[in-house]
């Protein structure tokens, strides 16, 4: 078995994803949501489960639960809280508040970019716990020196999104946790840092003879916090239970860790049901039950979701003709411009700069290419200055390469795009002296010129490179094209 190639076997994901909030507070008290302090100084007696203390839920946190529903498609319920019971020492009060059989958010669904509609069986609010550290060895619990626990996070407001069990590989596992966080950035729920653990995924993996076969045994791979990770560990724990299945073993339901280093999944601990947890309703709280006037409020704060953003830039390729002609569909490499675009949050300076006047793909490009170096800075750009830069490219006046060199400054400091560019030195090269440099270029490579002239178009890109390195970048790509064209006849 080879790429995706599962020999006959079919893989079936589910993903947990838990998202910490964009609070201010924590869920049931009033100390900072904030990541990075020092250990153990956002901490009170609610969230370190001292006797005595009784929890206030946060409405915050439920309206950005709300609004992940809403934007997920799912209906908005009733629900109420209860005592997850567990002992770790992540968890001071020994249980986690977390909601059960009446989660807020149930049956919606995520449609992916390639058109791939996951299921979403519910997204309920908990809290989250604390950190713990193992210090020396592998940084497991098992062969560490000590362990330490930060108190911090827990009680930080989470949704946990469970997802049905439609995934069918690690790409489209990958491409579900991707937009899924973009969803959760452009609602405002989550920031959807992954590196800082404000979003991880839990994958459940089995596999089947078939699609028409009943699900085999799954297992959970836990706190996954990449995508690459997600990818790597779903493609390797498929083939790890193929390969169990195929000697003639069984796969045993368990909970694994994911050993990036190692390129595996090891085991963990055997996989609890809900009767492991003695689930029952938190005595503290009472249940929460939205009205239509709220849900309705929750969902009039929603900005535009990625979906809708891809679209409307799709729309304007198709109104400029660029995407091979009025009407056609975007070409696989703007398909590519468009999602980085837009998971870089530039598409609202794409729009802006397209309606000052510049073509769409052009507009696109530098978009996705150039100002995507740097997205934190390109996102502060004024699309009327941006519109000004790309212009002097369209008209030949700036190169390509002179066009990136000025954008760089532009970002960092603002200001006229042609004054940065007469500041620089930058000119359009001569009409004659472009022709003569092609001609020279000509001469030099026989055998090049030759082959192009023979139909091997690729060697434009090389008598290309050519002049621009022969003219420190001042030729401007479209004219030495042309000019080539015009040479061979």
């Amino acid at each position: 078995m080879t790429g995706g190639d599962l020999g006959g076997w079919e893989m079936v994901v589910g993903l947990e994803v838990h998202c910490e909030l964009k609070t201010a507070t924590k869920l049931f008290c009033g100390c900072p949501n904030v990541f990075g302090d020092e250990p153990n100084t956002n901490v009170c007696p609610v969230c370190l489960g001292l006797p005595g203390s009784l929890p206030v839920l946060n409405q915050q946190a439920v309206e950005l639960a709300m609004a992940i529903g809403t934007a997920l498609g799912c209906e908005i319920r009733p629900s109420t809280f209860h005592r997850k019971n567990y002992f770790y020492p992540d968890m001071p009060k020994d249980y986690q508040i977390s909601q059960y059989d009446e989660p807020i958010n149930v049956d919606g669904h995520l449609e992916l970019p390639d058109g791939s509609v996951v299921g979403i069986v519910r997204a309920h609010l908990e809290e989250d716990t604390g950190k713990t550290t193992h210090a020396g060895g592998t940084g497991r619990i098992h062969g560490s020196d000590y362990s330490l626990v930060d108190y911090n996070r827990s009680g930080v407001p989470l949704v946990e999104i469970v997802s049905a069990p439609d995934i069918r590989s690690a790409a489209q596992a990958r491409a579900y946790a991707a937009e899924l966080r973009g969803v959760l950035v452009a609602t405002g729920a989550s920031d959807g840092r992954m590196e800082e653990g404000s979003m991880r995924v839990d994958a459940n993996v089995s596999v089947r003879r078939g699609p028409d076969a009943p699900f085999g045994t799954r297992c959970e791979i836990k706190n996954l916090n990449s995508l690459r990770s997600l990818a790597r560990a779903v493609e390797y724990e498929a083939r790890r239970q193929i390969e169990v299945l195929e000697s003639g073993g069984t796969v045993a339901q368990q909970t694994r860790h994911w050993d990036e280093d190692a390129g595996r999944t090891v085991t963990l601990r055997s996989k609890e049901e809900a009767t492991d947890y003695r689930y029952f309703l938190e005595p503290d709280l009472v249940p929460v039950v939205p009205d239509a006037q709220w849900i309705t409020a929750v969902a009039d704060t929603l900005g535009m979701l990625p979906a809708a953003r891809r679209a409307r830039l799709v729309d304007l390729l198709r109104a400029d003709g660029g995407a091979g002609g009025a009407g056609a569909a975007p070409t696989a490499a703007q398909q590519d411009q468009i999602a980085t675009v837009v998971d870089l949050g530039l598409d609202d300076l794409v729009v802006g700069t397209v309606a000052a006047g510049v073509a769409a793909p052009l507009t696109l490009a530098r978009a996705a290419n150039e100002a995507a170096t740097e997205p934190e800075l390109a996102r502060g750009l004024d699309p009327v200055a941006f519109a000004a830069l790309l212009g002097m490219e369209e008209s030949g006046s700036l190169s390509a390469t002179q066009v990136k060199s000025v954008l760089a400054e532009l970002m960092r400091s603002g200001g006229d795009p042609a004054a940065i560019a007469a500041a620089k030195g930058f000119e359009a090269l001569a009409e004659d002296t472009l022709v003569a440099t092609v001609a020279e270029l000509v001469a030099a490579h026989p055998d090049e010129w030759q082959r192009f002239c023979d139909g091997d178009d690729k060697l434009a890109g090389f008598f290309t490179g050519q002049v621009m390195k022969a003219t420190q970048g001042k030729a401007n790509g479209k004219a030495v094209a042309a000019e080539l064209r015009r040479l061979r006849g």
